[in-house]
């Protein structure tokens, strides 16, 4: 939103975005290596995750061969009627089944 001053042709501007209500918050720690690592793979079943997946899975394997994954299709959609209580389950299930980092797709 912005103002002019009549008389001056200054603008009052209000920047559109609000006040920031959360504060920033450090990023987790990335991994040393994928190698021996449990990686989850969670997808919003949209467009071609199934895919984006599957070669994922080879050209991650070329660099990190022992890698062990954990499907998209152990966890559900995560954007659905569920959305909510799919993605409130996941930090439990996650360290119940001992994953080490996710990922998250998309696929667009």
């Amino acid at each position: 939103m912005a103002t002019k001053s009549p008389a001056s042709g200054d603008y009052a501007v209000v920047w559109p975005s609000g006040e920031r209500r959360l504060k920033v918050r450090p990023l987790a720690r990335r991994l040393d290596t994928m190698n021996g690592k449990k990686i989850a793979q969670l997808w919003d079943y949209l467009f071609a995750g199934d895919e984006v997946f599957t070669a994922l899975e080879a050209k991650i394997a070329e660099a990190y061969p022992q890698v062990e994954w954990v499907s998209w299709r152990e966890f559900g959609s995560t954007h659905g009627i569920n959305e909510k209580e799919v993605l409130a389950s996941l930090p439990q299930r996650f360290k119940e089944m001992g994953v080490d980092a996710v990922i998250s797709c998309m696929a667009c």
